[in-house]
């Protein structure tokens, strides 16, 4: 690559070298404005297909630590642009860890590459500075898959791996060449956790379990989407999962979604899911190009069983009925928590038709001697004629226009509202009995507490007056 003309010109003058080794030698690439310095030790080591290099380097790229390791092809091979350089990596970059085993087609401006890469680190998200590319906050991740590159596209393909508890594989592809990156991707998942979809709504991890325990803490995700990035990429990506685990807690299935992101405006369209035997469509839309993030979801609830829904209720389990309902709701705010704390809109549920257990309604209404009567001779199902819950949403907070629970035995009439900025429940549930019972203590029930912690109770007062009622009577027949 030298001519010994002064002017540079004469070909004639080249020095043709056959074999180069080096012997300790280093490597130093320096750009401040990218926050990037890396050293790299170089040697060459002769092997069977000749005189390959090993190199260590370490230092910073992009404002994060870097250590890399690996090894290539001949030293003269480097200067060659049209043949594949063989190349093996295995390197860090902040706590992201690449490891890559190929061949590169010309390394200074990479025309060309096909690679076996395995990727992994705590987060997606963290892969921001290394690509330039907005991609959503997860749990631990690694992945390992076919690398290809070729003109303005690179493809990662085949790909197989986890996200936390869930496996994810199919195929992702990006193109460079337009106004700013295009990513298309196609995955599928056959066992999804659900808590691995937390952080890509900004729920903290653990966040249910904590606020259990206290009842100042919070259940709406809170952690504020990054839309400084979303501009970063325009995406098209495609989800689907067979099984969703935690099924018994929360029954969903058969997730499909399809996520569009382009000019700062990400939209799920739609957002598929099986939910109790039932189907839930949603159609969701967050503009990120204003400050707060302006949003609206639009969900359809199709035929969920109320047994199925509520499982681990014991009288329960044996009940039919199906609910339906429609969300509409619009909000903004940069969290999921912030958004519904702001939002406006409608949401209801109906339920026409089917039974439910005569023991839970008799429990509803505190009619003791009926209660006693079934643990004698065991429950029965009873028709439920109709089931209404309608709220008018204003700015976070949801009032009850409709509320009524009607079956064969007791008319549930509820009041109230719900605070979706803090959390907070104020229900009250009157049971009218449709018939008379010998001993019966009722009572309106009070849905109160926190969304973590809610207290259910019934009037104490009116409760008590009524047993030294019942009791006086006794005494007087």
């Amino acid at each position: 690559n030298w001519l010994l003309d002064l002017d540079q010109r004469d070909e004639g003058a080249r020095i043709r070298i056959g074999r180069l080794t080096l012997d300790r030698g280093t490597l130093g690439y320096d750009d401040a404005g990218k926050k990037t310095s890396i050293r790299s030790e170089l040697s060459t080591s002769n092997t069977q297909s000749g005189s390959g290099v090993a190199f260590n380097a370490q230092g910073q790229y992009k404002g994060l630590p870097l250590r890399a390791r690996g090894s290539g092809g001949p030293v003269l091979a480097m200067r060659d642009e049209s043949t594949p350089y063989a190349l093996k990596v295995d390197a860090t970059g902040g706590r992201t860890r690449v490891r890559a085993d190929g061949t590169i087609t010309s390394l200074l401006k990479f025309t060309a590459m096909d690679m076996r890469l395995a990727l992994s680190g705590d987060s997606l998200e963290e892969l921001f500075p290394l690509l330039g590319i907005a991609f959503p906050a997860t749990r631990a991740y690694a992945t390992e898959g076919h690398l290809l590159h070729s003109g303005n596209t690179w493809r990662y393909e085949k790909f197989s791996g986890r996200i936390g508890d869930s496996d994810i594989a199919g195929a992702l592809q990006v193109d460079t060449g337009g106004k700013r990156p295009a990513m298309k991707a196609d995955l599928v998942s056959k066992l999804l956790d659900v808590a691995d979809l937390g952080p890509l709504i900004g729920a903290r991890p653990g966040s249910v379990q904590a606020a259990k325990q206290s009842a100042q803490a919070r259940v709406l995700p809170d952690l504020p989407f990054n839309t400084g990035r979303w501009s970063s990429v325009d995406a098209e990506v495609t989800l689907k999962a067979a099984t969703i685990r935690r099924a018994g807690e929360l029954p969903l299935e058969n997730l499909a979604t399809h996520l569009s992101l382009r000019d700062s405006v990400l939209k799920l369209e739609p957002l598929d899911f099986g939910v109790a035997g039932g189907h839930l469509n949603a159609v969701i839309s967050l503009d990120g190009r204003k400050d707060p993030i302006q949003a609206r979801a639009r969900v359809r609830a199709r035929k969920i069983l109320i047994a199925k829904l509520f499982p681990a209720v014991e009288l329960n389990k044996t009940s039919t009925g199906q609910i339906n309902g429609e969300f509409d709701l619009a909000g903004k705010g940069n969290s999921v928590g912030r958004m519904l704390a702001s939002s406006s809109g409608k949401a209801g549920l109906v339920v026409s038709g089917g039974e439910i257990s005569k023991l839970m309604m008799e429990k509803i209404g505190l009619h003791l001697w009926e209660i006693l009567e079934i643990k004698v001779t065991g429950d029965k199902l009873v028709k439920l004629r109709c089931a209404v819950a309608d709220f008018d949403v204003k700015e976070g907070t949801m009032r009850a226009g409709a509320l009524i629970f009607d079956t064969q035995i007791t008319t549930i009439v509820g009041t109230g509202s719900i605070d979706l900025a803090r959390e907070k429940l104020d229900l009250t549930l009157n049971p009218k009995t449709k018939h008379t019972s010998i001993v019966a203590l009722r009572s309106p029930i009070y849905v109160r507490g926190s969304f973590a912690r809610p207290d259910v109770a019934v009037d104490k007062g009116r409760v008590a007056a009524r047993a030294i009622g019942a009791i006086a009577l006794g005494i007087v027949n």
